[in-house]
Formats: structure tokens, C-alpha cells, sequence
């Protein structure tokens, strides 16, 4: 079971790195603001369309919970604003990578101080020796 969910990560993954080659070319159209606009758009009519028809009725009410979780909904514009300005710049390779060494980065905090309600996972050797790995990929994509 791991690894279908670790190969619908990477799925997700590769689904990023379209959308930020498909937002840098909407954005230089449209403008930075209308392209993240047209993402969120669409993506909550869809995810309204799927609540309709997948999502329990007696689930506990999105109001009721604490505000600090309803911080990925103002994280998320921002991340996709950056896509959106800077993949034309760098490139999506760039994009990405950087991305990831900073997801990397922040998730081996989160994961080793067990904070926003996750479970507490150690920064062990074997996690650093791969964020240098990412951080080592950037530096030769960026040379590149």
C-alpha cells in the first residue's frame, strides 16, 4: 500500500511541474494575478463538484476548526504566484528543484519537532545526506 501512495506522490510531483510550464506562458498573457486566479477558479468549482457528489454529509463543519489550520489556503495562492513569476525566469527544472529543497527543508523541521499535529519523525543522517542531494541538484541544474 506504501508505494501506491508513494507513487501517487510523485504523480503529484510530476502534475506540478505541468502546471508551472503551463502558468509562466498564462501568466506573461494574462497577467501573474489573473493566471493564479484561473487556477483557484477552476480548481474550486471542480473540488465543489467532487464535494457534491464524494464527500460525507456529517462531516465536521470547515467552520468549527482552528484557524491556524486555514493557513494552506492563503499559503497556496502564494505558492502559485512564485510558480507563476518565476518559472519563466529560471525555467520549470529550476522551479522544481527549488521548490523541493525548499519542501525538503521545511518538512525535516516539521517531521523532527512533530509540529502542526504530525507525528514526530527524527532528522536522522540518511535525511540530510538527502536534502544535500536536492540542494546538490540545484546547484548543477543552476550551472547548467
Amino acid at each position: 500500500m506504501q508505494w501506491v501512495l508513494i507513487f501517487m506522490v510523485i504523480a503529484g510531483g510530476m502534475g506540478l511541474s505541468v502546471e508551472a510550464g503551463l502558468l509562466g506562458p498564462l501568466g506573461e498573457k494574462v497577467g501573474d494575478l489573473w493566471a493564479t486566479f484561473s487556477v483557484f477558479g477552476v480548481g474550486a468549482v471542480l473540488t465543489f463538484l467532487l464535494m457534491l457528489f464524494f464527500s460525507p454529509r456529517n462531516s465536521p463543519s470547515f467552520f468549527s476548526q482552528p484557524s491556524w489550520k486555514l493557513l494552506g489556503g492563503v499559503l497556496g495562492p502564494i505558492y502559485v504566484i512564485i510558480l507563476t513569476v518565476v518559472t519563466p525566469a529560471i525555467g520549470v527544472a529550476m522551479t522544481m528543484i527549488g521548490i523541493l529543497a525548499g519542501q525538503v527543508f521545511k518538512s525535516l523541521i516539521i517531521d523532527h519537532y512533530g509540529l502542526l499535529g504530525t507525528p514526530r519523525r527524527k532528522i536522522n543522517n540518511k535525511r540530510i545526506i538527502a536534502l544535500i542531494f536536492i540542494i546538490a541538484a540545484l546547484i548543477l541544474v543552476a550551472q547548467g
